[in-house]
């Protein structure tokens, strides 16, 4: 067969430079598909230093406490609550939380943006079940996020992890605990795309006596195609997003402005 009737030639009316331009345009579509399965962070300290420019939706992503501590435990379940909220907003599903021992505060996952009516629980007797829930689960493809807590999970089992959640399109958060004081769960070998250590950290002083927003040490330690970083943020706020420290002298900003609104209002009062 003759090569012209394999590969017509282009028509008069269809230059080079048009087909590139059209090429072009239909890269730069794939290339916002792609993006649309990234979830970023909202902080760009964090998303530019991220190789996705944020979470990748269909992968695995472990997060683990910095010390063997309550506290810092405590901010690394609320830092995993974060991404789950934001997950479950962006996509308006169920998020399905497996763990061996049901110890969740729910007050505290809503005040850190995940409400408990859109969560499935589910106990298991130990790790090797949560970790074939969650598979099963991510396969489902019909979930925002898939939540597993365990002390151990081999290479094999992370792998079988990221290409399910590969599959249905849908974050799979695994929460290390610690074994062994000396022992870090993230020593173990691990597909995982990203693997985070959350710590506590001091909060900056108010100008007035009360509580305010916690700050954790956030450290990427590992990432597919980037290098790791350290970063001190503010803990999750009610949507799960997190946030760069507040400067100080801001903080001091809003009192002053309140008591100039109150000695206006007291001199509109006497005036009157």
């Amino acid at each position: 067969m003759p090569m012209s009737q394999l590969a017509p030639a282009d028509p008069p009316d269809d230059p080079p430079g048009k087909r590139i331009a059209a090429l072009r345009a239909v890269l730069s579509q794939d290339k916002r598909q792609g993006e649309a399965g990234v979830m970023p962070f909202g902080v760009e300290a964090m998303d530019h230093r991220l190789a996705e420019g944020g979470l990748a939706l269909g992968g695995l992503h472990e997060i683990a406490a910095a010390a063997p501590t309550l506290n810092d435990d405590a901010a690394a379940t609320l830092f995993t609550v974060g991404i789950a909220a934001r997950a479950a907003a962006r996509k308006g599903r169920r998020v399905l939380w497996a763990l061996t021992r049901f110890d969740l505060y729910a007050p505290g996952l809503e005040q850190a943006g995940l409400d408990p009516a859109t969560l499935l629980f589910v106990e298991t007797r130990d790790d090797s079940q949560v970790l074939a829930v969650m598979e099963d689960a991510l396969r489902h493809g019909g979930l925002a996020a898939v939540v597993g807590e365990v002390k151990r999970a081999d290479l094999v089992a992370t792998r079988r992890l990221q290409l399910a959640a590969m599959a249905g399109d849908a974050p799979a958060l695994l929460a290390r605990h610690w074994r062994r004081p000396a022992c870090c769960p993230l020593m173990e070998t691990s597909t995982a795309m990203t693997r985070w250590r959350i710590g506590c950290a001091p909060s900056v002083r108010l100008p007035a006596p009360g509580v305010g927003r916690a700050h954790w040490t956030v450290e990427l330690a590992r990432q597919r195609g980037g290098p790791g970083f350290t970063l001190e943020l503010e803990a999750c706020d009610s949507t799960g997003h997190l946030a760069l420290p507040a400067d100080p002298a801001t903080l001091v900003a809003p009192a002053a402005s309140r008591k100039e609104a109150v000695a206006a209002a007291g001199a509109t009062a006497r005036a009157a």
